[in-house]
């Protein structure tokens, strides 16, 4: 049967180059005749007519190819051992606050941060260990100055570009949006030049990183050639930790982590290490309870928060299958969609003859278009809707679960401590092929691909001191979260 299936794929995949090799063959066989009927028809006229009609269709070609975008390369923050906030510490924090958390509440969040798939390295800003919690716009500050300085400083020290080479920067953070925003503190520390164009993206949630990407590339395909895009992805917690009794919105601190990464992309193929490929956003808002599956809102208390629906990973896996519609042609080879077709004709006839029963459509094998999957570290119940619905095995997943395990959800950069994952490891080569998935507030889903030009020289990372323990083994959970 596998023998089977990979003589289909060949064959499908590659139907084009087999049928010019068959009529290549056929001419072949007679060349003295091809080369008398090639003869007659040939004279000057002839031959500068199929010439100029050559060039202008290569020009057309040309004009019309968009312009290739590249990731130079990326860095992420990686936070020092005393920012780390074990499951012991949690617990004695929630005791200690007795007039923020009622006991219910702590005995729900523990039982929650025990099925979470987190680990006890994860790390909070300085604000979470202060009892209460400092929600200060200081505090919000100075962890916004430490985490993106830190990752825009990685991505400097790993790349042959300087804050002088930046055209373009953008930096997204969801919640927190200070005034000078945070593309203006970039600017300012790392004195980028007067004509830089800048960006600031807010409230887009865990999508924001692979949003910025998009609109990176939409900016490096109309710009001269050499123009360069920073981008900057994080979350900044101190001033939104919650302090009410709403379970659905205890959820948030729980999950989510500091953390923050950067990246560098190019239209300029030098020093590249990615290329970026098909790119595809899917909104859901206008379904109301995609709206407000991810929202931000105060409770009956007055206390301000992040509401998480009860169905946010039903909500991820009906963003993901409309999104899939729209990514999935783009990117899966020939005898996929093939399959894909046929099944969804078997359907449509035996709807039309009346039939009893439902055609299950086929489910398109999408690790036969990548080799690598990122999927954005929402949550365990995030990571295994997406896994069962793509039909993908545990290995596939194993950078997002180790990502939430040993960083936790750190929004919108939680994409790029996957890839760093895969690299530390050593698994991408040449040639590989990436699928980062995200979701965000709205409801949105996005897809992007990459390939990867050069691989990683060494492990050095925000891996690079615990990369030998990992992967570890995850308790069994027989519900979760």
């Amino acid at each position: 049967m596998l023998l089977l299936k990979a003589v289909y794929r060949v064959v499908v995949n590659n139907f084009l180059a087999l049928a010019a090799a068959a009529v290549a063959a056929v001419l072949l066989r007679r060349p003295d005749e091809l080369a008398a009927r090639l003869r007659a028809v040939s004279s000057p006229l002839h031959a500068a007519t199929a010439a100029v009609l050559a060039a202008g269709v290569a020009r057309l070609v040309r004009a019309r190819r968009a312009r290739g975008v590249y990731l130079v390369e990326y860095g992420c923050f990686r936070p020092r051992p005393c920012y780390r906030a074990p499951f012991a510490t949690c617990l004695e924090h929630a005791h200690l606050m007795p007039y923020l958390v009622d006991e219910e509440s702590v005995a729900f969040a523990i039982r929650l941060l025990e099925r979470s798939g987190l680990g006890d390295e994860t790390c909070v800003p300085d604000a979470y260990h202060y009892m209460p919690p400092d929600r200060s716009l200081k505090a919000s500050r100075d962890e916004s100055e430490l985490v993106i300085f830190s990752a825009v400083d990685d991505v400097f020290a790993r790349s042959a570009l300087t804050p002088a080479d930046i055209d373009v920067l953008i930096v997204n953070c969801s919640i927190f949006t200070p005034t000078p925003v945070f593309a203006d503190m970039v600017v300012n520390r790392y004195k980028l030049r007067a004509e830089v164009q800048n960006v600031n993206l807010s409230g887009m949630g865990c999508s924001a990183g692979l949003v910025s990407v998009g609109l990176a590339k939409n900016l490096l395909q109309v710009s001269p050639p050499g123009t360069n895009v920073l981008i900057v992805s994080t979350e900044i917690l101190s001033s939104q930790y919650y302090v009410g009794t709403e379970r659905a919105m205890l959820l948030p601190n729980c999950l989510f982590r500091m953390g923050a990464a950067a990246m560098i992309l190019s239209n300029s193929p030098d020093h590249a290490r990615f290329r970026l490929g098909r790119v595809v956003r899917t909104v859901t808002a206008a379904r109301d309870s995609d709206y407000r599956c991810v929202f931000q809102e105060e409770d009956e208390q007055g206390n301000t928060g992040i509401r998480l629906s009860k169905d946010l990973a039903t909500t991820a896996g009906h963003a993901l299958k409309s999104n899939i519609a729209a990514f999935g042609p783009l990117v899966l080879p020939a005898s996929e969609q093939l399959l894909v077709a046929i099944s969804f004709l078997k359907r449509k006839l035996k709807q039309l003859s009346g039939h009893a029963g439902k055609v299950r459509l086929y489910r398109p094998d999408f690790r036969t278009a990548f080799e690598h999957f990122c999927i954005h570290a929402g949550g365990r119940g995030v990571i295994d809707e997406v896994q069962h619905g793509l039909g993908l095995s545990d290995d596939d997943v194993e950078a997002s679960r180790m990502t939430l395990h040993r960083f936790g959800n750190t929004s919108s950069s939680s994409v790029l401590y996957e890839l760093a994952y895969l690299e530390a490891k050593g698994r991408m080569k040449r040639g590989d092929r990436v699928w980062m998935i995200s979701f965000g507030a709205g409801f949105d889903c996005n897809s992007v691909a990459w390939e990867c030009v050069k691989p990683a020289p060494d492990a050095d990372g925000p891996w690079v001191d615990c990369i030998h323990r990992y992967p570890v083994q995850l308790p069994e959970i027989a519900k979760d979260v």
